[in-house]
């Protein structure tokens, strides 16, 4: 059955500053994930794409167990209905 939705969600990344090349080259090796903003701070802004909500959720708790990551939160969700569009 096909999908006619489309999960997009924001993250906030927070890692050990040291580490955050190390960390952005995991992030970019996640499907469906663009890398965005990045501080010296050590906080990545990360955009995700999903048909499901469980693969955001899944992706999340992958970020939260790369090393060097402290924290990975969800700033933004929003649900795109694909129906009608040509």
């Amino acid at each position: 059955m096909k999908n006619d939705a489309l999960h997009i969600a924001s993250l906030l990344v927070h890692c050990r500053p040291e580490l955050i090349a190390a960390v952005k080259q995991n992030l970019a090796l996640l499907p469906g994930l663009e890398l965005h903003q990045e501080s010296a701070a050590g906080k990545v802004v990360v955009v995700l794409e999903a048909e499901h909500e469980s693969q955001i959720l899944t992706t999340i708790d992958q970020i939260q167990q790369l090393p060097g990551v402290l924290n990975a939160a969800l700033i933004y969700h929003e649900l795109l209905s694909l129906e009608g569009e040509a």
